[in-house]
């Protein structure tokens, strides 16, 4: 069986002196850097080998404010930043993820479509011991993140290149009906700052990985 470096570290969560547990894996990086990409891929390869539902996705995206609350916040300019989020509601969520074996934990997602974020789109099944959660914030310094982290097993950055990153947003953003012009603006004035403000994280990662293929990146300052 050929595993990727990664699908097996993430396999060797679910094996070994207390495996039956459940493991919360998270991935954190700038915006465009490929979280959601190796978050489904992992989930999907540790399903293909240990089984359906043994893993389960839930993104940070699920938690954006929606267009009402952004609104009434005066807000709808920043969308993406950290004031942008339900952090404590994700929080919150991560508590019951780590606790509750009993009952199928519904988790919310962001459709780039509606650009809203949708009620329980993925679960976690009470036989779910790998659970991968995604997003920009996870290792900051504010509050509430350092309590998300607290309940991870292990928190990887996802590093991709500024330029690569960049293209990427802009063609979401495209294909999400801005224009060039409006869509370069939002990615300058709001992509880019929240991007600077993930990367002030790095160091309190457990390892670096690469967004553009599925590999380590060398350690800058991560602790092992």
């Amino acid at each position: 069986m050929n595993e990727d470096r990664l699908t097996a570290l993430a396999l060797g969560f679910l094996r070994g002196p207390g495996s039956n547990a459940r493991t919360i894996l998270g991935l954190a990086g700038p915006p465009g850097a490929g979280k959601s990409t190796l978050a489904r891929h992992l989930v999907a390869e540790v399903e293909r080998v240990e089984g359906p539902g043994t893993a389960a996705y839930v993104p940070l995206d699920g938690f954006h404010l929606s267009a009402a609350q952004l609104d009434r916040l005066g807000l709808a300019h920043r969308k993406g930043a950290p004031a942008t989020f339900d952090a404590h509601g994700y929080v919150a969520l991560l508590r019951r993820i780590a606790a509750d074996r009993f009952q199928d934990i519904y988790a919310p997602d962001f459709d780039r479509t509606l650009d809203e974020p949708v009620a329980a789109r993925h679960v976690v099944r009470p036989h779910t011991r790998l659970v991968i959660t995604e997003g920009n914030y996870l290792a900051s310094a504010d509050a509430p993140w350092p309590d998300a982290r607290r309940l991870l097993r292990e928190l990887w950055y996802v590093h991709t290149e500024d330029a690569v990153r960049e293209e990427r947003l802009l063609r979401r953003h495209l294909d999400g009906g801005r224009d060039e012009t409006t869509a370069r603006r939002w990615v300058n004035g709001n992509d880019h700052p929240n991007g600077e403000y993930v990367k002030a994280g790095r160091a309190v990662c457990t390892r670096t990985v690469l967004g553009s293929g599925l590999h380590e990146a060398p350690q800058r300052g991560s602790v092992s």
